[in-house]
């Protein structure tokens, strides 16, 4: 072998303090105080605040605790998001504690955003440049140090990005800090408990399209590989069991969207998140509810260009090829999880109209994510065809 045919890579893993279990929360406190926070500021959404949850996680960080904002919105629209940067001036924050699942992570990333650099998401989104090509600005000020406590099995955990919504014309602005990562995770039983199972499947669903776009990307490594190929054999076995209130089940899910959320940083995802985005901001449906229709269609677009990744998610999900292709095991194994959890087959069993589908095909074309996928997509036609064959 010539030395010429060893591909480089770097795989440089971000900080992470990671508490799970009964006794995690306990733990909350000790954290605010080796940081030095004395003003946190706790987010989450209002059913989490009704049922004493968010109460509960302010008694474990006692007197650090400035004060709790229930405004969480589902999908992180920008109003939500600007009231809650609002929120955290007036409150005098010094660290931002996120309760719930992907919306609450990531409204408050991009609050800490808004705060520290005194501008607006639109001006500190990614943007495309004049010829075309995606930029995301480097965002220099010091932001808030953010702990999170995730209650669904959501890849927004460990992520440094945060997509909030326009609500002027259905746009996600991507906003990308590597200092809003999250310095310490929390994993309790009783708050993963808390959502219904609705919601995790949807979660989880939205982390296995993930998990599958990252294996089937040009740019794994073997590390990568490992954690991306274990996220998705446990949400390929746990996502079916039939008992999904276990606490054994939702830890294995939680684990799962981590291990994915990490091996993600590296290989990217492709073009059924952004398709998934932008369905569920305009018809109001869940993101894995969108994901699981337009995935299998994603896949067979991509066969030409990831057959190593395709291969790669035959030994994840268990299967065997036999004397059949890689995408037709893949889109077997898909097919199977799909109809056990009983989510619709098409994108017009959700509401989505034919009419919208150039709109839907326009929006996803201005997702980072489209760059990383394997199969180059030349224009927003070819997203349309997929739609066009989910729908």
């Amino acid at each position: 072998m010539s030395i010429g045919s060893i591909e480089s890579f770097r795989h440089i893993v971000p900080a992470l303090r990671l508490f799970h279990g009964p006794d995690s929360l306990a733990m909350l406190g000790r954290e605010l105080e080796r940081i030095d926070s004395h003003r946190a500021v706790l987010f989450c959404g209002s059913s989490l605040a009704r049922d004493g949850m968010a109460d509960r996680v302010r008694v474990a960080a006692g007197d650090r605790c400035a004060g709790v904002h229930a405004g969480v919105k589902a999908h992180s629209p920008l109003p939500a998001v600007e009231a809650a940067a609002a929120e955290l001036q007036r409150l005098n924050a010094d660290c931002i504690i996120a309760l719930g699942g992907g919306s609450a992570i990531v409204t408050a990333r991009a609050a800490g955003i808004l705060l520290a650099e005194k501008g607006g998401a639109r001006q500190l989104c990614t943007s495309r440049d004049e010829s075309g090509r995606l930029r995301s600005p480097k965002l220099l000020a010091p932001k808030l140090p953010q702990f999170v406590i995730p209650t669904t099995p959501t890849t927004a955990t460990l992520k440094a990005g945060s997509a909030v919504l326009d609500p002027v014309d259905g746009r996600r602005l991507a906003l990308f800090d590597p200092k809003t990562r999250a310095q310490a995770v929390f994993i309790h039983p009783e708050l993963l408990a808390t959502p219904p199972r609705k919601l995790v499947v949807s979660a989880g669903l939205n982390t296995l399209a993930m998990a599958m776009e990252g294996l089937m990307s040009r740019s794994g490594d073997p590390f990568s590989d490992a954690l991306l190929m274990h996220a998705a054999r446990l949400l390929r076995q746990r996502l079916v069991e039939g008992d999904g209130d276990d606490p054994a089940i939702r830890a294995d899910l939680m684990f799962a969207s981590l291990l994915c959320g990490h091996g993600t940083d590296y290989t990217g995802a492709g073009i059924a998140l952004p398709l998934g985005h932008a369905i569920s901001a305009r018809f109001h449906v869940d993101n894995g509810l969108a994901n699981a229709i337009v995935l299998p269609h994603v896949v067979r677009f991509n066969e030409v260009a990831a057959a190593e990744g395709l291969q790669k998610l035959v030994n994840a999900f268990g299967m065997n090829a036999d004397q059949r292709a890689p995408v037709d095991v893949v889109v077997e194994a898909m097919r199977s999880i799909f109809e056990s959890l009983g989510t619709p087959g098409r994108l017009r069993d959700i509401g989505v109209t034919r009419e919208s589908l150039p709109h839907l095909a326009a929006i996803s074309m201005e997702d980072w994510f489209v760059r990383d996928n394997p199969r180059r997509v030349q224009n927003a036609g070819e997203l349309e065809q997929v739609l066009e064959n989910a729908w």
